[in-house]
């Protein structure tokens, strides 16, 4: 189960989840593994190390989520939208794909897990309807087309949230003159070995 490997993992990020989120969370990486073997939903099969690259990776960001809906692009397996969701089931996280396989795993993960703050949608980004207060991705596209592609989704005032692994400094000198950078930070990831992790927080200057 590698009960103790999150548990640990979590106390370094410094975040304290309940009994029952940790449990949700494994289960979710065992949906993850078990539904891999047919839709191609990760490079990973080792349980082990789904915990680090996968749970506590999109977690690292959980400090830096605030309140209004979450939009999570080019969600693929969830990450980081349902470990997200997990961890505040009080914040509605909206979850969109491309590939339809991958948003019945999602929905299926909703179900089976009873993640009533969970919306997947099976649509391109550029088609999606509705505001979000953060909008977050992980390894979905440089930060310029991040940026074009969710600016109609993004609420005023809202923030994007970019997961990004080495520090993309190219990127972000591509960016659009009215998107300001408001932090770059590293990710320090418990069991990631020799791997680069960043969060980029952009705004839209008003």
């Amino acid at each position: 189960m590698n009960a103790n490997h999150l548990s640990a993992g979590l106390a370094a990020l410094g975040l304290d989840l309940p009994a029952t989120a940790q449990q949700q969370l494994l289960a979710f990486r065992d949906l993850l593994l078990k539904w891999n073997r047919t839709y191609n939903l990760t490079a990973l099969s080792d349980p082990a190390m789904a915990v680090s690259y996968h749970l506590l990776d999109s977690l690292a960001i959980l400090p830096r989520v605030g309140t209004g809906p979450l939009l999570d692009v080019g969600s693929g397996g969830g990450l980081p939208g349902i470990p997200l969701a997990i961890a505040r089931p009080e914040l509605i996280v909206g979850v969109v794909d491309a590939v339809q396989k991958k948003v019945s795993f999602l929905q299926q993960v909703a179900i089976e897990l009873r993640l009533k703050n969970v919306v997947a949608r099976h649509t391109r980004v550029e088609d999606l309807r509705g505001q979000y207060a953060q909008i977050t991705s992980r390894a979905f596209a440089e930060l310029k087309s991040f940026v074009d592609l969710t600016r109609h989704l993004l609420a005023p005032g809202g923030r994007w949230l970019a997961m990004k692994g080495i520090r993309p400094d190219g990127e972000i000198a591509a960016l659009p003159a009215d998107i300001a950078v408001e932090a770059v930070l590293p990710l320090h990831v418990p069991g990631l070995k020799n791997a680069e992790r960043h969060l980029v927080i952009l705004k839209a200057n008003q």
